[in-house]
């Protein structure tokens, strides 16, 4: 597996598995394009219903058939969209989130306490039969909860990886005078990422800054401050699809990231548009496409999806 070394933590009888999760998480390309459906509880329904956003995006399901036609992408979601879509969407490997919070009490935005154990998401893929290659877990450091959420998840992963399944760890500095978006502080989240050993670690980008090359180039602080485990970036804000996609080139090509974890970007496009943004991506994290290839292959329209009688999509476009 390019760039994976396998985690001590990993039990030895667990190794082929392990790098069997990895290899389904990255197409052997050792990046991760991450479909972010967790925001169904994170955000309640704004991102998901409102101007601006497709009507489509209202209904969970948009969430699995982009991932289902954006060749390579993977889907972090809850337990339960999982659960009751899963069975019509056999072929999208899936991350577990395990735990989460609405953005309903606005007086505690640094908590976050898990829905799941470890063990329960090792009994639902035996059960499933579904391609549940690991586990993602969100972490707020900074604040009074920031102890027992690091405890919370430094165990989440040593038992995720004693089973063989990779994790994903979303980390954000947030709390009374830190800078969320500040590269150094992004970088001390990130190795205390690496700490608890994590596979991948979910961090935020400055996108606000204009000097894009020379942002892309002061964020190796962060991707170094990682050590072997690998950076994906949030996709942020609401952004024209262009600004996207050369945002990623920077990213992976000059902050040296290992990814990207999209989720409103995406989901509030109709599935064709959302469709060819996803492809797109998905060729310049995973067949290491360049920006002008990427950009091709957004701008290219495909024939709608046609409906079988009982309202499943026949193929992808």
């Amino acid at each position: 597996m390019k760039g994976f070394l396998v985690p001590l933590s990993v039990k030895p009888e667990k190794k082929s598995e392990y790098l069997k999760n990895i290899s389904l998480l990255t197409k052997n390309s050792g990046r991760l394009f991450l479909i972010a459906g967790d925001q169904k509880i994170e955000h309640a329904n704004d991102d998901f219903f409102g101007s601006n956003i497709t009507p489509e995006d209202n209904d969970p399901e948009h969430l699995f058939k982009i991932a289902a036609a954006s060749e390579g992408g993977v889907l972090a979601t809850h337990l339960g969209l999982i659960s009751k879509y899963g069975n019509d969407y056999r072929n999208l490997p899936y991350i577990v989130k395990i735990n989460g919070r609405t953005n309903l009490n606005k007086e505690d935005q640094n908590s976050s306490k898990p829905f799941w154990k470890v063990e329960d998401i090792i009994n639902f893929k035996k059960q499933s039969g579904l391609k549940i290659a690991g586990i993602g877990y969100t972490i707020y450091l900074g604040g009074a909860y920031e102890a027992k959420m690091l405890s919370q998840a430094a165990k989440a992963i040593f038992q995720a990886h004693q089973a063989g399944l990779a994790a994903i760890i979303w980390i954000y500095p947030r709390g009374k005078n830190i800078k969320e978006e500040n590269i150094h502080t992004i970088a001390g989240a990130a190795g205390v990422a690496a700490c608890i050993d994590a596979d991948f670690v979910k961090v935020k980008y400055p996108y606000g800054i204009k000097d894009k090359k020379e942002i892309a180039k002061k964020f190796q602080e962060v991707t170094t401050a990682a050590g072997r485990s690998k950076i994906i970036c949030v996709g942020g804000n609401k952004q024209p699809a262009k600004e996207i996609l050369t945002f990623l080139n920077l990213q992976l090509e000059i902050g040296h990231s290992s990814g990207l974890a999209i989720g409103r970007n995406l989901h509030q496009r109709p599935l064709e548009e959302a469709t060819r943004l996803a492809r797109a991506i998905s060729a310049m994290i995973l067949r290491n496409a360049s920006l002008v290839e990427a950009e091709k292959i957004y701008l290219t329209k495909k024939p709608a999806l046609k409906k079988k009688p009982n309202g499943k999509f026949l193929g992808l476009f």
